[in-house]
């Protein structure tokens, strides 16, 4: 690869392990999904948190929450959740004799969807605005969210019963998509131990401050991207457009955010330029969610992480001269 510049990145290291050693004093054994969690908030990228009940996908969500000094809201999403519910009303203030905004509790830096799915089309769709343009419409009127902004969503994906999945429209604008997994025995035991006599998330100090967030994330767009991974990067993308297994492929937009992750992760673990191998390790937690699987691959057991690995797999990796 080129001669690049030199970038300091050191913060953004540090800061990293800072909020991966905090989450790993509550939650057990998901150093890993720690890491993306870091990623996400560098890129200012939105999480899907899926995985069957009692695993702790509440749980490592509140505990990144914890982690910042930001503000922190959390809703529950039930299926008599309305959209001003979440994004906040006009009210006639009879001392003012004028109609004044209430927030909703999408006006924090982190917000906690639990249990996304159930919640009505009607009111998901409430968030696409909040999500992308970082801005909600109320009544006609427009008010900006905080800085960072990041939605942690979390979602049961066996208990279909009270359910309404997701559309493809707002599956696209998560980030990534994170599975927990059981515990091994070791890490179960750990588990006990842990929360025995009380639940250390109460315990737990915040080591990021919202400005030093912002001040990290303007470091990790500085990560150089060398032209032939940046092309990678581009192929990967595009080759799940054309293969057979799959009905729709990734947008544009799931590229950008491939991309952004790509720098990312580089900068969390310390480097200022990205690898093919970073672009192929993220490649299911980004694009996997995002596509839709024809039936008959389905029925034929192919899920959309084995689409993506059989992408990855036949699209050449750039190396170097």
């Amino acid at each position: 690869m080129s001669r690049i510049e030199n970038i300091a990145l050191a913060p953004v290291h540090q800061a990293a392990q800072r909020l991966m050693d905090n989450v790993d004093r509550v939650v057990v054994g998901k150093r890993a999904a720690a890491e993306l969690m870091m990623v996400a908030l560098l890129t200012e990228g939105h999480v899907l948190v899926e995985d069957v009940p009692g695993i702790g996908k509440t749980l490592l969500a509140r505990t990144v929450a914890r982690s910042l000094g930001a503000t922190f809201k959390r809703i529950q999403f039930t299926p008599d959740l309305l959209p001003s519910d979440v994004t906040g009303i006009h009210y006639f203030n009879q001392q003012t004799s004028r109609f004044e905004f209430r927030a909703g509790p999408i006006m924090a830096h982190i917000v906690l969807a639990d249990e996304i799915n159930r919640a009505t089309p009607r009111t998901q769709s409430c968030l696409l605005e909040a999500m992308q343009e970082r801005q909600v419409t109320v009544d006609g009127d427009t008010h900006p969210l905080p800085r960072p902004f990041l939605v942690m969503a979390t979602q049961n994906p066996v208990e279909m019963e009270g359910t309404f999945p997701l559309p493809e429209a707002q599956l696209d604008r998560f980030l990534l998509r994170l599975t927990l997994g059981y515990p091994t025995e070791a890490e179960e035991g750990q588990i006990l131990t842990r929360f025995e006599h009380d639940n250390p998330l109460e315990h737990l100090k915040p080591v990021i401050e919202a400005q030093e967030l912002l001040r990290l994330q303007g470091l990790c767009r500085q990560v150089h991207v060398e032209e032939s991974v940046r092309q990678y990067i581009v192929n990967v993308a595009r080759a799940t457009r054309e293969h057979p297994s799959i009905e729709l492929g990734a947008s544009p937009r799931a590229t950008l955010g491939l991309y952004a992750a790509c720098q990312g992760l580089a900068a969390v673990r310390g480097r200022n330029f990205v690898l093919p191998d970073d672009a192929k390790e993220l490649a299911a937690p980004v694009l996997a969610h995002r596509l839709v699987v024809k039936s008959e691959a389905r029925l034929r057991g192919g899920s959309p992480e084995a689409v993506v690995a059989q992408v990855v797999a036949s699209v050449p990796v750039p190396v170097e001269p």
